[in-house]
């Protein structure tokens, strides 16, 4: 087996690109080899590695189907329902806490609060001069309990 010609960041030949870059054009490696990689030198740390695919092999990205988009937003409105309240929260459910953050933290008057006047989808309305969550409530979203 040969090895991948690598390259330096932002230095790769016309006709090769990375995943992203394919899926930016509209297509996808399709099965093909990787050509090559890229290598951007960090400090301290081993370097990024991006491997590249050649364009004119390349393929269409598959288009959506309707029952795959069903299914997407099946499990999207799944990820944002709350096993203990069954609410659509709005957001996804922090993997740390397991439910949406008023049943996480039920003592937290002001998430509660919070809770109450977003109402049902869990976020406020458009209105710029509504209440807005405390820090401390804001907060509980981010930490990893």
């Amino acid at each position: 087996m040969a090895a991948l010609p690598v390259y330096p960041w932002r230095l790769a030949p016309e006709g090769l690109a990375t995943r992203r870059q394919l899926r930016a054009r509209g297509l996808r490696p399709g099965g093909q080899d990787v050509a090559g990689q890229i290598e951007r030198p960090r400090y301290r740390r081993g370097p990024l590695v991006a491997y590249l695919y050649e364009i004119d092999r390349a393929k269409p990205v598959r288009p959506m189907t309707p029952a795959k988009r069903a299914a997407l937003a099946k499990a999207n409105t799944a990820r944002r329902t709350c096993p203990q309240c069954r609410r659509d929260v709005g957001y996804v459910i922090p993997a740390a806490l397991g439910t949406c953050v008023p049943c996480a933290y039920p003592d937290d008057e002001q998430c509660a609060a919070y809770a109450l006047l977003a109402g049902p989808t869990g976020h406020l309305s458009q209105s710029r001069s509504g209440p807005t969550p405390s820090k401390e409530c804001s907060q509980h979203d981010r930490t990893q309990h």
